[in-house]
């Protein structure tokens, strides 16, 4: 059937042949019925995606051309994860900004995704997605510090408790401890249970 499809459509224009990948891989997605996002990549068009405001992973000028490298000589190995509170308008950068913004800015690559992107969906809120960009970034030891601590910050403020913030974060309570005395930080936690808390973790140290 699906190869009934695909000679059918086989000489329509790109976007058409974007639209009927993008509905093939959704359709099996759903025919497994697991739970990955991975496991379903979607062709966004890549003016519709933007980068987040949060992200505090920084990558070297070094790294950068090496990643551009990566691209040109191995093609698009990983897909961008990307969410959206509006599906299908615009979307958002949960992790990959970096591989999206030299896909912008290098026409050579932009050319040879035709204007796409491979990206995988999370179904998020704000907050979510802000624990899955720190998680992605910690996985791969790339998270500065200070700006996982205005996160952490952001969290706690959106009526997050201590033990999920670890728990989502993957964050022992050593971790938190230090995000804790970068500045910003003290004023947030200053509840009591959070403080309690704490004496026992610096009796412990």
């Amino acid at each position: 059937m699906i190869n009934e499809v695909l000679e059918k459509y086989k000489n329509c224009d790109f976007d058409k042949k974007v639209e009927i990948y993008n509905r093939i891989t959704q359709e099996l997605y759903d025919f497994l019925d697991l739970k990955h996002p991975g496991l379903n990549i979607q062709l966004i068009n890549i003016d519709k995606v933007q980068g987040n405001s949060y992200n505090p992973n920084k990558v070297a000028v070094t790294e950068m051309k090496l990643l551009e490298l990566s691209i040109k000589k191995d093609g698009f190995t990983m897909p961008i994860v990307v969410a959206s509170e509006k599906k299908n308008e615009n979307w958002v950068v949960v992790d990959g900004f970096h591989r999206l913004t030299i896909c912008k800015e290098n026409t050579e690559i932009k050319q040879s995704l035709q204007g796409y992107i491979p990206a995988s969906i999370l179904d998020k809120t704000l907050e979510n997605r802000v624990a899955a960009t720190v998680r992605h970034n910690i996985a791969r030891g790339t998270h500065q510090v200070e700006l996982s601590a205005k996160l952490v910050t952001f969290l706690k403020r959106n009526d997050w408790s201590n033990q999920k913030i670890g728990q989502e974060l993957g964050m022992d309570p050593d971790e938190v401890l230090r995000l804790k005395q970068i500045t910003g930080l003290a004023e947030a936690f200053k509840d009591e249970e959070f403080s309690k808390s704490w004496q026992i973790g610096f009796k412990r140290i």
